[in-house]
């Protein structure tokens, strides 16, 4: 019976709505004050019955919560026979725990948009043709079809057709995208335009948007160590509330005194201040393509005061292309196919851009491969020695640097290019000058980092300092060095935080995982990468740097609004309690009232962060306090 009633307590709570209206109705229209006490006294014992069972299975765990307080109160008003005080804290109890519920899912509506969009069934290829399948029936493998307005039920890679893809689930990037074959696709996705067959390569969990979900449920459920905190302080503060409302029965001998300090004492606007703000911040962060790890992340995140950057694909485009080829010696043409042979084994971003220049790779094996961190590539091709790599390699293992080289590095470099070298058998044969392209707009968001209150940026790259030079002067940052082993950079990464710097590292989430690791706050710029979800603390998707300031911006604003919902709660608490031993109109009801409505307060003021934007006005305030 108790469970049936704690199951419908919403519905409780209308009936008894109904019963308080009917008993002011005969009190005051009807002039039927004695026959106005069944109503409220109905309603009263109604009401408190979902309370005293949340009360119940609390003290089960024990744990002395809001609903004891609530209970203890409620009771003590039917024993002192007012049951207008019965029927009315109960009432708004349970109404402001209906509101207080449904306004929580609202701050969690990025999440479940994302859940509602992961696709239930898939067209699977079989001998009868496409044939519609359960989604848990498709594996790793199989063939499937998508056509115009479906959404992609798994990660694959196209093998036939051409669409329009919106992967704002995936990026936040309302634009749609051109897919053809060779493309990857997301699960999540919606084809807006074309019908494309895929091949699997992951379902359900292992999908970047299966990671995504999990990632921001895991994030939302997280606790801050504010928040663990106030968990601690409830703890003692509840039992603290009931010995000061039986200290002052025991002095003043008033039972309505000691109940209704019961009641005012709840904290239940203290309790959820804090989560609510959390879980606000990271449902915006998912809906605009920024994953927040973790309430903890948030707090870490809004301290911090050092931006330290990878350069490639990082403050530059990441697609890198030859703008330049200078050859020496012979057999040059033999050289630039043994470098793209070796090249096209590597998945580095350089590795493209020289295969897309050279085009022509040799029918050959490659043996004995060896990746030199920070330098390069050792390999054998028809029993002749290759080194590929930067200059500090190629000194590294004894190449001849003639003065033509000197100079012709000399100029690469003042033109901004970064290194590849290549040398045949101990003898340099090629030199080329790579170029990428700074990303477009990044210095306006590094000055929007700046008003955020970053007092440092920095570049932290392996490339040749001239480079990182160049790159540094475009975009605005005073501070560059290069020529960066990650071992070197992770060195870097802990002098700042020894000189009490609070430091973000911004990378790509391979490459950098040293000092993503090591950072306070590690941030990887991921275009929907398995790697780039698992790692880091923040994930930038899509690699859209304009998102970095709002990423920013927005763990300020929750933060802040954190503890103005603490304030709120702490402070009408102590405005009730001052109220009613300080004056004489302080009662149960309005203080019920009045401690109900400060819980929406702190609820309604979490929400403006699911509508946070950089430049809204009202950001100004959260910035503030």
């Amino acid at each position: 019976m108790q469970k049936w009633i704690y199951k419908n307590k919403n519905k409780l709570a209308v009936f008894c709505g109904v019963l308080i209206l009917i008993a002011f109705l005969g009190r005051f229209v009807f002039k039927q004050e004695n026959a106005s006490q069944y109503p409220f006294m109905i309603a009263g014992i109604l009401g408190t019955f979902p309370i005293a069972y949340q009360a119940y299975q609390a003290l089960r765990i024990k744990v002395v919560s809001i609903d004891v307080l609530v209970t203890i109160a409620a009771i003590g008003a039917f024993m002192i026979q007012n049951y207008e005080e019965a029927a009315i804290v109960t009432f708004l109890f349970l109404l402001g725990s209906y509101l207080e519920q449904r306004t929580l899912n609202q701050t969690r509506s990025a999440i479940r948009e994302l859940t509602e969009m992961a696709p239930e069934t898939a067209w699977l290829k079989t001998k009868e043709g496409f044939v519609e399948v359960s989604i848990e029936e498709v594996e790793v493998g199989n063939l499937l079809m998508v056509k115009t307005g479906a959404r992609v039920p798994v990660d694959g890679k196209v093998v036939s057709g051409q669409a329009s893809i919106n992967e704002a689930s995936i990026t936040g990037e309302s634009i749609p995208l051109a897919k053809e074959v060779g493309s990857e696709v997301y699960a999540g996705t919606i084809v807006e335009n074309g019908t494309i067959q895929i091949e699997t390569s992951k379902v359900g969990e292992e999908t970047t948007f299966g990671k995504i979900i999990s990632l921001v449920e895991e994030a939302q459920d997280s606790k801050s160590e504010a928040e663990r905190f106030i968990d601690q302080f409830s703890n003692y503060y509840t039992p603290f509330v009931l010995l000061l409302a039986f200290i002052v029965y025991i002095f003043t001998r008033e039972v309505e005194l000691a109940i209704t300090i019961l009641v005012l004492g709840c904290p239940g606007a203290l309790v959820i201040g804090a989560p609510v703000s959390n879980v606000a911040g990271i449902g915006n962060g998912a809906k605009h393509g920024i994953l927040l790890k973790g309430s903890e992340v948030i707090h870490e995140f809004s301290k911090v005061d050092t931006f330290v950057f990878d350069k490639t694909g990082t403050l530059t485009i990441g697609k890198p292309s030859v703008a330049r080829i200078k050859t020496y010696g012979s057999k040059t043409d033999q050289a630039l196919c043994y470098l793209a042979t070796i090249e096209a084994e590597s998945d580095h971003p350089l590795a493209k851009a020289i295969i897309d220049q050279v085009g022509k790779t040799l029918d050959v094996k490659v043996e004995k491969t060896e990746v030199i961190k920070g330098g390069g590539i050792k390999a054998e091709i028809e029993d002749q020695q290759i080194i590929i790599g930067n200059l500090s390699l190629m000194r590294e293992e004894g190449i001849p640097i003639g003065m033509e080289v000197h100079q012709d590095i000399q100029a690469f470099e003042e033109n901004g290019y970064s290194l590849v070298m290549t040398a045949v058998e101990g003898e340099l044969k090629v030199l080329m000058g790579i170029q990428d392209q700074v990303r477009p707009g990044i210095k306006e968001d590094l000055n929007s980092l700046k008003q955020l209150g970053i007092k440092e940026l920095m570049i932290l790259s392996g490339d040749n300092q001239k480079t990182v030079d160049l790159v540094a002067q475009e975009v605005g940052i005073d501070k560059a060095y290069g020529h960066l082993l990650p071992e070197d950079k992770a060195s870097m990464i802990e002098q700042l935080q020894a000189e009490g710097k609070r430091v973000a590292f911004v990378g790509d989430g391979v490459n950098d995982s040293p000092s993503i690791a090591l950072a306070t706050i590690g941030i990887a710029m991921g275009n929907g990468t398995e790697v780039a979800i698992e790692s880091s603390d923040v994930v930038i998707m899509n690699s859209d740097f304009h998102r970095l300031p709002h990423a920013l911006g927005l763990a300020k604003a929750a933060v802040t609004n954190m503890k103005q919902n603490i304030m709120i709660a702490v402070g009408v608490v102590l405005f009730l309690l001052m109220s009613l031993l300080m004056s004489d109109w302080m009662n149960m009801s309005l203080g019920m009232l009045l401690h109900e409505g400060s819980i929406l307060v702190v609820i309604f003021n979490a929400m403006r962060l699911l509508s946070y934007r950089l430049k809204n006005v009202w950001q100004l305030d959260l910035d503030q306090g």
